[in-house]
């Protein structure tokens, strides 16, 4: 089966031929993303007429696995399995940013190989980078993994998409821009009619393009509403590492600093400087909690200079060391 394009108008010329399609479970996977994709093939064939997809689900096992809502899906087979596919969509949540078992990674190796289109919903992207299949690609996935991703995986082209298709890869960040994808899936294999019929048949009536942000804007998701304060946020979120000086946030605001401090309390009931630390602190403890970067190396990832300093203020913002934190959440992956 040939790759996609990223263009909808490319579609595949075979686009009838019966989609061999697999599973791959993770150990608390969302199962909205699941839903979202297993429903929208579904509705292909029905509203088509036509068996354009079959599915089996694959565990490392071949045990069931628990969603993150605890129900259990029944797996067909595990990854000795030497079947063929043409799509093979990984569903994972918060156990795919610890994932490595050769053997699922392997899998995944081979079925990529045979020309399976390999796509991962929420954070499954980390089991596909792990394989090696993303270098150079363009991906995404839920917005929550993306600081831990970016620091592992720097050779991905990451964005903040709600999906990327390139050719044979097709990553989307969870939540409901699964729907989004497979609707754009759905073009270029079969075109736009289908997909508008399957959209309008699963009440998906507000299709949104890949290039949508995953999260509310700042002015929705904070309240605020100043034009100036509203660029030294977004400015602040995008300098964690090397975290722009007063007067440059002064510049940016186009404000006098007294005002700009004002603005702070009154719109975010904090101090400038209060609320830069909250947020370099809150992407600390992501890259703590996800990943297995030495501490000294999280301390400069987000503007600290000394690795003491990085460790008191974690510990009087989140009341516990970041060393306890990452005992703690290997402790809760492990107990899963």
């Amino acid at each position: 089966m040939s790759g996609f394009s990223s263009q909808p108008t490319a579609v595949d010329t075979r686009t009838n031929v019966h989609a061999r399609t697999a599973f791959l479970l993770v150990s608390g996977f969302s199962m909205l993303g699941y839903v979202s994709v297993i429903e929208t093939l579904r509705a292909a064939n029905q509203l088509s007429g036509a068996p354009l997809y079959d599915w089996v689900h694959v565990s490392s096992d071949g045990q069931p696995t628990a969603a993150s809502n605890k129900v259990r899906i029944s797996c067909d087979m595990d990854v000795k399995s030497t079947n063929d596919f043409d799509f093979v969509f990984v569903c994972a949540s918060d156990e795919a940013v610890a994932f490595n078992d050769p053997a699922t990674l392997a899998w995944l190796r081979a079925k990529a190989a045979h020309g399976a289109v390999i796509a991962s919903i929420g954070g499954g992207a980390f089991l596909l980078a792990r394989a090696g299949l993303l270098r150079g690609r363009r991906v995404t996935l839920h917005w929550t993994y993306a600081p831990a991703f970016a620091e592992q995986f720097p050779d991905v082209d990451l964005h903040r998409s709600l999906y990327e298709i390139d050719d044979d890869r097709m990553t989307c960040g969870g939540g409901m821009s699964p729907l989004d994808m497979m609707h754009a899936m759905i073009i270029i294999r079969h075109g736009i009619d289908l997909a508008l019929k399957v959209s309008e048949w699963i009440l998906h009536t507000e299709v949104r393009d890949s290039q949508e942000s995953q999260r509310l804007s700042l002015e929705m998701r904070l309240g605020v509403k100043h034009v100036g304060l509203l660029r030294v946020l977004k400015a602040m979120d995008g300098a964690i590492e090397d975290p722009l000086s007063r007067d440059d946030l002064v510049r940016i605001s186009g404000v006098s600093e007294r005002q700009l401090d004002r603005l702070f309390v009154s719109q975010l009931g904090i101090s400038l400087s209060g609320y830069y630390l909250r947020q370099r602190l809150g992407r600390a403890k992501s890259l703590v909690s996800q990943t297995a970067m030495p501490i000294t190396e999280i301390a400069m990832a987000c503007g600290f200079k000394s690795t003491s300093t990085f460790s008191k203020s974690y510990r009087s913002m989140f009341g516990t060391p970041p060393s306890r934190d990452r005992q703690m959440a290997f402790s809760r992956r492990r107990e899963k």
